[in-house]
């Protein structure tokens, strides 16, 4: 790994690159955005278009068609060039944040909303991968302030936007709002993005592979998704969708074995470095959607808080984690990567301790405090395992690393909503006698206790995110900065 000084003033915004930088974060901008926006809105949306038992799915098949579809655009990336993998995505995903915003009825908006997820799955991971092919390891210290800076704007940005359009103007402006937004990213990365054109070599495209991940991926995560909620863990429905997720995946592993192009290459996923960053955005992925799910609802369960003070509460996390995520940069390249993400992962492990101290008698703050210390580790960890996984490979493998980096962190979180739900419920189960799926409408004395077992497993998986970053390497040569064939 590089220790060379870099000039600051040549990764700003106003740089050479920066343009291209600004077009990333605009386009990040429109999936950090959306995260937070929706969530605001959903009373408003379905005392409009109705269909309240159906508004999970406008956040499951959203998760579901951007995680499955992240590492074929990865892929497709290093076939055909970053630039029209992400005006692509950037494309679809406007035009269906238009779709959605003309929705007439429930079905339609979910509908329209797996269109949003397909283009988001090409816009985060190629937009990291294109900051990898132009900034060195040195400069991406710098860079990764401003890329965390979106994601913290937009943890304060989008739920105000989603209040005040739900208020006073209209739900489908949440919507509509992404379509400036993506015009101006597309823009930019037409105009100032210039990618060396594309070797004249003719590719042999692994579609048996990217149906196997697609289908078996898809079924894997509505499983995780939905059992326990739509059905039981021991419904016959539930039973043959895993069974057959498995049954997929197992296929695709054998498939890539062969395939003259895979979607992931075995010999480039089986080095350490890719295995250990992938682990540990699993676990990150994990401890994020499990945090968000079940901190609020403690906090207005047992604390007795507003929605507004709980969502206070889980915020202070999403503050932590770009702060910490901007500083990594300057650590890892005194101390190095493991170091960084040790550092990091301690820090999980305290905001953990802290987690399970909180009681019914606790402030909201000590809650808070935890979230913040926790989401300190978090950035401490993820950003320094996606730039070690990017620079341990060449230009041809960059989009698969990436991609395959935030899919481990997509079936982390639905691994996590899954484990989580399944102790809740566990619990609930035995002291009420059966399965409450309304949390809200527990008493404070079963709440408790309930997601104080969510506190524990959480801390469980703090103490594996320490063992999975342990085998990150500490200095990782770096490839030849966008060295395209």
């Amino acid at each position: 790994m590089t220790t060379e000084r870099i000039d600051q003033s040549g990764v700003g915004l106003r740089s050479e690159r920066g343009p291209i930088l600004l077009a990333v974060m605009l386009s990040t901008g429109l999936v950090a955005l959306d995260a937070t926006i929706l969530a605001t809105a959903v009373p408003s949306v379905v005392e409009d278009l109705g269909g309240f038992t159906q508004f999970p799915w406008l956040f499951s098949i959203y998760l579901l068609a951007q995680a499955v579809s992240v590492p074929i655009y990865g892929k497709l990336a290093d076939l055909r060039g970053r630039k029209p993998m992400i005006l692509f995505g950037v494309t679809l995903f406007v035009v269906g944040s238009v779709l959605c915003g003309f929705a007439w009825s429930m079905p339609v908006l979910i509908a329209f909303r797996l269109i949003q997820g397909l283009g988001a799955g090409a816009i985060q991971p190629i937009g990291m991968t294109i900051i990898g092919d132009i900034y060195t390891v040195a400069e991406r210290a710098k860079v990764q302030g401003y890329l965390a800076s979106v994601w913290g704007i937009s943890s304060f940005v989008g739920p105000t936007l989603g209040g005040v359009f739900s208020d006073y103007i209209s739900w489908r402006w949440i919507f509509f709002v992404n379509v400036p937004l993506g015009i101006a990213a597309a823009f930019v990365l037409r105009k100032r993005f210039v990618e060396k054109a594309a070797e004249k070599t003719k590719h042999q495209i692994d579609y048996a592979g990217a149906v196997l991940l697609a289908v078996g991926g898809s079924l894997l995560l509505l499983g995780l998704l939905e059992g326990g909620v739509m059905w039981a863990w021991d419904a016959p429905v539930s039973i043959a969708i895993l069974a057959v997720a498995v049954l997929l995946i197992i296929a695709f592993a054998l498939v890539e074995r062969r395939a003259a192009e895979p979607i992931l290459p075995p010999r480039v996923l089986g080095r350490r470095v890719l295995n250990s960053a992938n682990a540990t955005a699993f676990l990150i992925g994990l401890l994020m959607m499990g945090l968000s799910t079940y901190v609020p609802v403690f906090a207005q369960g047992v604390l007795g808080t507003t929605a507004l003070i709980a969502g206070f509460a889980l915020a202070s996390m999403t503050i932590g984690w770009p702060i910490a995520a901007s500083l990594s940069g300057r650590i890892y390249l005194r101390l190095g990567f493991r170091w960084t993400m040790l550092l990091g992962s301690a820090f999980v492990v305290l905001g953990s301790g802290i987690l399970l101290t909180v009681s019914a008698t606790s402030s909201v703050v000590q809650l808070a405090a935890a979230c913040f210390v926790i989401g300190v580790g978090l950035g401490f960890s993820s950003a320094p395992a996606v730039v070690a996984a990017q620079s341990s490979v060449d230009w041809q493998h960059r989009g698969v690393v990436t991609g395959a980096n935030m899919f481990s962190r997509s079936v982390g979180s639905a691994v996590g909503v899954a484990a989580f739900g399944a102790v809740a419920n566990g619990e609930i189960a035995a002291r009420l006698g059966g399965v409450h799926k309304d949390l809200g409408k527990l008493p404070a004395t079963v709440l408790a206790p309930a997601i104080h077992d969510v506190f524990y497993v959480a801390a469980g998986a703090a103490v594996l995110l320490i063992v999975a970053v342990a085998f990150i390497p500490n200095r990782i040569p770096e490839q030849p900065l966008a060295a395209r064939p």
